[in-house]
């Protein structure tokens, strides 16, 4: 997913094995994913998606300084979905800890390690009765 607010920007679905690049695109005051070789274009993600960063993630806190969380992988999420027209786009890390995207401070490079299966639950079938025929053996003894 993009957050609401890049909804105007093009995207793309991220790809496993790419680098990303967190960023504040044009036209915008919000932060996301984009390639390195493409800045312009939003690399979106669905809930589940393991990214790993090159150093600790660093997020405003909404105040001056940044923060630093000691952790290099998280699992993309959306907090809040239900709420509309906030910024649900976030990273779960290790602790439970959720940061925002749009906080993410500008330039942290990260991989896409793996996305989330999107397979749809397969029905368990039961196993067809088998006919039991009495053995040679046993039809000896039961007529």
């Amino acid at each position: 997913m993009c957050d609401y607010s890049l909804h105007a920007v093009q995207s793309r679905p991220a790809v496993v094995g790419e680098t990303l690049i967190s960023t504040t695109f044009r036209g915008t005051s919000t932060r996301g994913f984009a390639s390195e070789n493409d800045p312009n274009v939003a690399v979106c993600m669905l809930p589940g998606t393991e990214l790993a960063f090159a150093e600790n993630v660093r997020y405003d806190s909404r105040w001056i300084w940044t923060k630093t969380i000691g952790f290099r992988v998280g699992v993309f999420n959306e907090v809040e979905p239900d709420v509309p027209d906030r910024h649900h786009d976030a990273i779960e890390f290790p602790d439970g800890t959720h940061v925002l995207v749009t906080q993410l401070v500008e330039g942290q490079r990260c991989t896409v390690l793996q996305l989330p299966a999107l397979h749809p639950p397969v029905e368990q079938q039961k196993p067809k009765a088998v006919e039991r025929r009495p053995s040679a053996f046993a039809s000896l003894f039961l007529g």
